[in-house]
């Protein structure tokens, strides 16, 4: 019988048992299994931990639930919040995870549920609410009102309002509107030995009851003013500016009528004395604080950009295409002049909320 050599056939690789390297076979084979007892123990530590350190707010959550998890928690936590008081523990652990808080505790700080719509004006610890009327339409850029008719125009104020009120008093006149003139010349918001302004304004808005009030004071400011605490207030400092921005609101507040009547204010142009200019400076920065509660009621009429740009005193300026004299010689007061252009100026704001 032939023997028949075979080629060399190469023998099958020997496999090694495949190692399973996941993480629980790692676990098995390096650590033992925890036993039951290991988990208890393992809890009652965390709990442990816990009371040291949050004690007092076990205590808190409890007091704020009711009937058997009231009764519960509290007694637990009232024992567990002495513990946690008397250790450092707590502070440390909200120091250390403050990063992690999105917040901080503000459960005991009032909000803005608990402040809205609360606060009258002046009380002690109450922020005055802000409504609607503090809002002009222009502002927030909302419709204006619709338009009204203009019949009865007072006009009122220390020698700056004159002759600016015998010249609103042509020009509207003769369109069916009634134009009072009332000047009270050497007054002014911080002087009342002539006239409080307080008292005078609450009787021209009774007796007139004007649908707009044109206002133009400040000639003779600066005086001393009364404080809170009965001493006189020297201008020109913040105090003696907030005491006469809030004379100002009263009057305002006063001529509004509640929104039956428009109040244009007009701020004082520069004068030409530089003490008087620092005086001016003030009175005009009150009058734009006065006026912010009802801004939808009253405009703030700005003189200074027309005839004393930059605050930047000038007697003359291009009217008609010609270097034209519109201030008195005093360096206080608008000429005729200058009242006659201020009056467009007031015919063409009154001609946006009124008809005449």
């Amino acid at each position: 019988m032939t023997h028949v050599e075979h080629p060399d056939i190469p023998e099958e690789p020997q496999m090694e048992t495949a190692v399973d390297d996941a993480l629980m076979d790692r676990f098995d084979r390096n650590s033992r299994l925890f036993r039951a007892r290991d988990a208890i123990i393992a809890v009652l530590v965390a709990a442990f931990v816990l009371v040291l350190i949050q004690g007092n707010t076990m205590q808190r959550a409890g007091e704020q639930l009711s009937g058997l998890q009231h009764d519960v928690v509290v007694a637990v936590g009232k024992p567990a919040g002495w513990i946690a008081d008397q250790l450092p523990l707590h502070s440390a652990a909200a120091d250390l995870t403050k990063p992690l808080s999105p917040d901080e505790d503000l459960s005991d700080v009032p909000g803005f549920a608990q402040a809205a719509g609360t606060g009258a004006a002046g009380a002690s610890g109450q922020i005055p609410p802000v409504t609607p009327d503090a809002f002009s339409p222009t502002a927030i850029g909302a419709k204006p009102p619709a338009k009204r008719p203009l019949k009865t125009l007072l006009v009122t104020g220390d020698s700056l309002s004159t002759p600016l009120d015998k010249e609103l008093a042509r020009r509207l006149t003769g369109k069916g509107v009634e134009v009072d003139m009332e000047p009270h010349l050497g007054t002014g918001i911080s002087k009342t030995a002539l006239v409080d302004w307080g008292k005078l304004s609450a009787k021209q808005a009774a007796d007139d009851q004007p649908d707009a009030v044109v206002v133009f004071i400040g000639a003779n400011e600066g005086w001393p003013m009364k404080g809170s605490d009965g001493k006189d207030v020297q201008c020109c400092g913040a105090d003696w500016a907030a005491i006469y921005a809030n004379r100002v609101r009263q009057v305002m507040n006063t001529y509004r009528r509640d929104g039956a009547t428009h109040v244009y204010w007009l701020k004082v142009m520069t004068p030409r004395d530089a003490a008087r200019q620092k005086i001016e400076h003030v009175v005009n920065a009150a009058v734009d604080v006065a006026a912010q509660p009802w801004r939808s009621q009253i405009d703030i009429v700005d003189t200074i950009s027309i005839f004393t740009p930059g605050e930047r005193y000038r007697d003359s300026m291009p009217v008609n295409g010609k270097e034209t004299i519109v201030r008195e010689s005093d360096g206080i007061h608008l000429n005729q002049t200058g009242a006659g252009l201020m009056a467009d100026d007031l015919v063409r704001l009154l001609g946006a909320r009124f008809t005449f």
